[in-house]
């Protein structure tokens, strides 16, 4: 069920590049309005007394919040990737395997650089 690449148009192709833009402009920007959120919240609170459950709640979101950092570097290193191969000529193809990449799947992720086992063999480890 994949689709070979010269099905995708070059209109698709287009499309896909606006997509990956606003999707890396979006991400980048949520990392900079975490931490100005979180400069904003120690300058307001920074000289309040600290409770032991503060900290303790504090340091749980950022376990949290390095995760989620975490996962945004490597979806914009993988934008970064797609954009590359879009202007390479080699968009919808695997990274890995040069197996085509189904269109369905660079509809629902635009920065997909591997088809789905491969995503789910990176993502385990195996």
């Amino acid at each position: 069920m994949s689709e070979p690449q010269g099905t995708l148009s070059d209109e698709f192709i287009a499309q896909q590049r606006k997509r990956l833009l606003a999707l890396r402009q979006e991400l980048l920007g949520g990392e900079e309005n975490t931490i100005a959120d979180e400069r904003t919240d120690e300058e307001e609170h920074g000289d309040e007394a600290h409770e032991f459950e503060d900290e303790a709640q504090g340091m749980a979101q950022n376990e949290v919040n390095q995760a989620l950092h975490d996962v945004n570097d490597q979806r914009i290193s993988d934008i970064e990737r797609a954009l590359q191969k879009i202007d390479e000529g080699t968009y919808g193809l695997s990274d890995e395997s040069g197996d085509p990449i189904p269109k369905a799947r660079l509809e629902v992720a635009p920065e997909a650089i591997l088809t789905v086992e491969e995503q789910s063999r990176r993502e385990t480890g195996k």
